[in-house]
């Protein structure tokens, strides 16, 4: 069974000692979703929603966060990221599905920073519609691939 690694020999919480650890490439895809009434997902798509481009600023929002994740999760490394895109696309009749791709060359990975995208993207999706459509989902975000690093590859199935 893996072991957690945030806890020191006296099992206190602590950040991970990754000086050890060879740099590599490391590359971490996260998904998600926000479903919406199929009017809602026709005004965004449409450009008919009153708060401006809402996709264009969840992606912009997104990519800022996984640049600021180690100020918002407790015990994450501050990273220096070579690469973070954020996709937001809409799926008819009623979603956006979003992806994030975060990727760089360092000691330790960057699932959190991609995990992190996706939620913020999903919630300013949330925020600039939601007087519209209170009854928006988030829904489904989650790790789907991640490769780099002495755990080696990882793909959802």
């Amino acid at each position: 069974m893996p072991t957690f690694t945030h806890f020191d020999a006296a099992g206190r919480a602590a950040m991970v000692d990754v000086s050890d650890k060879d740099a590599t490439t490391r590359v971490a895809v996260a998904r998600g979703r926000v479903v919406m009434a199929p009017a809602t997902l026709a005004k965004i798509v449409e450009g008919q929603h009153g708060k401006g481009d809402v996709l264009g600023v969840a992606r912009i929002a997104g990519i800022m966060a996984a640049k600021r994740t180690a100020e918002l999760i407790p015990l994450c490394h501050p990273l220096m990221l070579a690469k973070v895109a954020v996709e937001l696309t809409p799926a008819e009749p009623d979603a956006v599905e979003i992806e994030a791709t975060v990727k760089l060359t360092g000691q330790t990975g960057v699932e959190m920073e991609a995990l992190t995208a996706v939620t913020v993207a999903a919630l300013t999706v949330y925020d600039m519609c939601k007087a519209a459509d209170r009854g928006m989902r988030i829904e489904a975000v989650r790790l789907v691939h991640k490769s780099g690093g002495k755990s080696g590859e990882f793909s959802a199935s």
